[in-house]
């Protein structure tokens, strides 16, 4: 049992109040699509079935009857939705044909997200921008990225590096940013139960790492630097 207890030599109970993670891609395994949705979402209805029965709730009662089965298919179709390659969006550049040379910020889009390590929203805000090296993307496309990173089990650093590597890959230049701030559920409604704390994460790639250029998007965003 050891073994399930520590990750490289840490407690697991602490790695996950800490909101640690051990991989920056998010760890699936190699057969993870192995199931099709329908028989993903027949199976997490008899697991979840079962541990409502095991907290001791009365599943004939009419109103817990069909709860498995929506928890399942909120799992496998909603808020676990980003998981699946099928459902990346499809962002489409364009040539800027007008010239523009200066930074784009997408700002407050909204993130829904699941603490991987107590399965709890994470709520909040993405700032998104990049600057052109010769082609741009459709506004909509940026919080579609942002969504399909965040309908998954996550912390947010993780989420934050997702968003800019594939805006990098998307507009194929370094010179993309992303900053979160958001609430999570895991700290706000259990453990300490400090309703008030935020967390703000980012990332900066390329020209976004000078200062002068960081001091730009982040009072754009209404940020101190």
């Amino acid at each position: 049992m050891a073994h399930e207890e520590k990750l490289n030599g840490q407690d697991i109970d602490v790695i996950g109040d800490n909101h640690l993670s051990a991989n920056t891609e998010t760890p699936l395994r190699s057969d993870a699509f192995d199931l099709s949705n329908a028989e993903k979402i027949e199976k997490i209805q008899t697991d979840f079935a079962n541990i409502m029965h095991t907290l001791g709730l009365d599943m004939t009662d009419d109103s817990l009857k069909g709860t498995p089965k929506r928890v399942a298919k909120m799992f496998v179709n909603e808020i676990f939705g980003g998981l699946h390659p099928d459902n990346e969006p499809k962002a489409s550049t364009f040539e800027n044909k007008y010239q523009y040379n200066e930074m784009l910020v997408e700002k407050n889009i909204v993130v829904y997200s699941t603490c991987e390590h107590h399965f709890l929203p994470i709520v909040g805000k993405a700032h998104v921008a990049y600057m052109s090296n010769g082609n741009v993307v459709g506004l909509s496309k940026i919080n579609r990225i942002v969504e399909f990173y965040a309908k998954r089990p996550q912390v947010q650093e993780r989420l934050t590096m997702q968003i800019v590597r594939h805006m990098q890959k998307v507009m194929g230049t370094d010179d993309v940013a992303c900053v979160i701030d958001a609430k999570h559920l895991c700290v706000n409604s259990r453990g300490i139960k400090d309703i008030n704390s935020s967390t703000v994460t980012a990332e900066f790639g390329g020209r976004f790492k000078d200062k002068d250029v960081k001091r730009e998007f982040l009072n754009y965003i209404n940020m101190d630097s």
